[in-house]
């Protein structure tokens, strides 16, 4: 709490790792699996975008930030052949920080995907092949502030949310420890 760049919306608070008073922490960015262990480390998790408000409200931060890691994810390892995570760009796609399923990316209820990408194709594409991991692109494709899928292996700056979860493991295994 006390190294910048920590925001409360509603019940949670956010780390913009830009805003950091740590330099390495300020100018760092990473891949997927890397950033979702940082923030894990601080009993957070990468930002799940679950409702209009709270994607406004972030939309409001980036400022000059070109992109930054979510935690979304596609469902593409061993357990995800259920029927209902199929066609996978459309029902496959989940947050990990609470394995909330997602909205279908084809669908009318709130989601972000952008129009556009490197293809020209609306998102997720998998450009790359394989694009598993989400990112907000801050109008990288001149398509405003949007969710594109993104091979996980890019390096990323990252926005961690609190999460009860991991919250709760630390009180339970740590009763000592003073956690906001």
């Amino acid at each position: 709490m006390n190294n910048g760049g920590i925001e409360k919306f509603g019940n949670h608070n956010y780390l913009f790792t830009w805003q950091s008073n740590d330099a390495r922490v300020r100018s760092g960015s990473w891949d997927w699996f890397n950033a979702r262990n940082y923030c894990r480390k601080r009993c957070m998790d990468l930002v799940s975008i679950e409702t209009k408000a709270e994607s406004d409200w972030l939309k409001q931060r980036l400022g000059g930030t070109k992109y930054i890691w979510t935690s979304g994810r596609l469902c593409n390892f061993d357990g995800c052949d259920r029927d209902d995570f199929f066609p996978k760009n459309i029902n496959g796609w989940f947050w990990a920080a609470n394995n909330a399923k997602m909205n279908p990316t084809n669908g009318r209820s709130f989601q972000e995907w952008s129009h556009t990408g490197g293809s020209s194709k609306k998102q997720p594409d998998s450009r790359e092949g394989e694009e598993a991991c989400m990112a907000v692109l801050n109008n990288f494709y001149d398509d405003g502030i949007k969710w594109h899928d993104v091979a996980c292996h890019h390096e990323k700056p990252i926005v961690c949310e609190d999460t009860e979860g991991h919250l709760n493991f630390a009180r339970q295994n740590f009763p000592n420890i003073q956690i906001p």
